[in-house]
């Protein structure tokens, strides 16, 4: 009995829009008849001008016949706004299997309601009241709107089909190239709440599909990111994205939402930018170091070698992230590479000991193997590190890197000794200190000792024996040369490179006999025969002394 009364409510609407179609149609009848007399009369006066036109230009104000003038190009070129190419529609949604979906129709409530939502079957159909399965599989909400419309078009009149997704299903993604854990992946839609009586649905986007898989790696190419993506008909469309726009200037029209069965693939880039690497370890879809990392250090460090870095990050944080990413929650609490620590090549040069005093910091190499297998090599210039600060020559390092720091063909002793203070240099100096001082042996003083510090912490100058005024400095020099040199002894002078220089690490000081000690070991040396004498004498020049 409702469903006849339904079908009543139904026909006296239809009969009423019928009716309101006739009047709406003799009203456009009318209009469009007005309309076009009074545009064929302008037309007509226009032709009329229109055909003066060529005789007021052929024959002058005088009478006399002139050619049309002929324009001149215009003085500056004018200015065509670049088309900025739209990317590929990829906010067309398919249906699949999983999809809950809404479905009201017009004025029918027992259609509506609760009793209007739907799942997708695993067939890809919907099993609906009256009109039963509907295959949706692969078609938009619209396409999916217009075929049920049209099949309850065959029972009711006036069959007006609202359809809303309610509920997406999860998303089969495959992602390779350069992130940190490549290989398929189930991603499930976000769910947020609009308001108090509904909830929307979030698709996963690029970058959030990224940071599922760990984060981009150091070598990616961002500008050159693709989307393989399944037709219909059975071709593949693919989709550039640029995610650098994002970095530069926020542009969201590159983090495009995803589909199901979607392929992202990110290639290695061609050469490295320092500043563009150092900015894109900050993003938040950036590599997080939640791993340790295998280096090897070699050349002209303390001490070469391969290096594991660990990683500096709380436990609490690291399980929530490892949580988040096995069970592809993606929300803001997912732990954000400004959380983990950035490994950089200062950080690996400190741990193999530091650089020594032949080290070549303007062109040290990181060797570095991409996923696809090609090795990249990236220089670094730490001299510019420590000339105007430039942080983006400590770039960010990842596993299975190799820093090689090559020898010096020129060493400048004043640029050695600003490198000697530096962060990545060996931790403090050894200075050999023997001869007449009151402890012998090696000493370690702090980056850019002084020879009279070197000798303070020897205990000093032995008072009776040792020559106070000069002593001899040697030193090793990078080109496997040897230098020695006299240095006047001056306790009360400041820095400076003839009374007080800045030692380098392994220096040695000698540190000479006076001449009184120098008599007294000669003479025992000739005596040392007679031992009695020899007591003697030892007695007496150790009362003269």
């Amino acid at each position: 009995m409702e469903r006849i009364q339904s079908r009543n409510q139904v026909d006296v609407i239809s009969k009423m829009s019928s009716l309101s179609t006739v009047l709406n149609y003799g009203m456009i009848v009318l209009f469009w008849n007005f309309w076009g007399i009074s545009s064929s009369a302008q037309a007509q006066s226009l032709s009329e001008e229109y055909q003066t036109l060529p005789k007021l230009i052929e024959t002058g104000l005088d009478g006399t016949e002139s050619r049309p003038p002929i324009l001149a190009p215009p003085s500056t070129p004018i200015s065509i706004p670049e088309v900025e190419t739209p990317l590929p529609d990829s906010k067309g949604y398919t249906l699949g299997p999983g999809d809950r979906l809404q479905i009201d129709i017009f004025n029918i409530p027992e259609y509506s309601g609760k009793n209007g939502q739907h799942q997708v079957q695993i067939d890809g159909t919907l099993n609906l009241q009256l009109i039963g399965k509907v295959s949706v599989e692969g078609m938009t909400l619209d396409e999916a709107k217009e075929l049920i419309q049209e099949k309850y078009g065959e029972y009711l009149q006036i069959s007006i089909v609202n359809l809303n997704l309610l509920a997406a299903r999860s998303l089969k993604i495959a992602i390779a190239g350069e992130v940190q854990r490549p290989g398929a992946y189930t991603i499930s839609p976000i769910l947020s709440q609009i308001n108090d009586n509904q909830s929307g649905t979030q698709l996963p986007t690029v970058t959030k599909a990224l940071q599922v898989a760990g984060g981009i790696t150091t070598s990616a190419d961002i500008r050159q990111i693709k989307i393989r993506r399944a037709q219909l008909n059975g071709s593949e469309e693919v989709i550039n994205i640029n995610l650098w726009e994002l970095l530069e200037s926020g542009s969201l029209r590159q983090d495009i939402p995803l589909r199901d069965g979607d392929t992202l693939f990110v290639p290695s880039i061609t050469a490295v930018n320092p500043v563009e690497s150092t900015q894109l370890a900050s993003a938040n879809f950036a590599g997080i170091n939640t791993q340790p990392l295998n280096i090897a250090v070699v050349g002209e460090v303390a001490r070469p070698g391969p290096y594991i870095l660990e990683t500096d990050i709380e436990q609490s944080q690291l399980s929530a992230t490892e949580e988040n990413l096995d069970s592809s929650k993606l929300d803001s609490n997912t732990l954000s590479p400004q959380k983990a620590s950035l490994h950089t090549v200062t950080k690996a040069i400190k741990m193999a000991g530091g650089i020594t005093s032949a080290a070549d910091i303007r062109q040290i190499k990181v060797r570095r193997l991409t996923r696809a297998g090609t090795e990249q090599i990236i220089k670094v210039d730490l001299w510019q590190l420590l000339q105007s600060g430039d942080l983006s020559q400590d770039i960010v390092l990842q596993s299975g890197d190799t820093i090689y720091v090559p020898v010096a063909e020129q060493v400048n002793l004043d640029e050695v000794a600003q490198v000697t203070a530096s962060s990545f240099s060996p931790g403090n100096l050894k200075i050999n200190v023997i001869g007449e001082v009151v402890k012998p042996g090696t000493v370690s003083l702090a980056p850019n000792g002084t020879l009279n510090q070197a000798l303070l912490a020897a205990g000093g100058f032995n008072p009776a024996r040792a020559e106070t005024k000069e002593i001899e400095l040697i030193r090793l020099n990078p080109n496997d040369t040897v230098t020695r040199r006299k240095v006047t002894v001056d306790f009360s002078a400041k820095v400076n490179e003839e009374t007080n220089p800045t030692l380098l690490n392994n220096d040695v000081i000698v540190v000479g006999r006076s001449g009184r000690a120098t008599l007294g070991d000669n003479v025992r040396g000739v005596l040392s025969p007679l031992s009695p004498i020899n007591r003697i004498l030892g007695i007496f020049l150790d009362i003269f002394n």
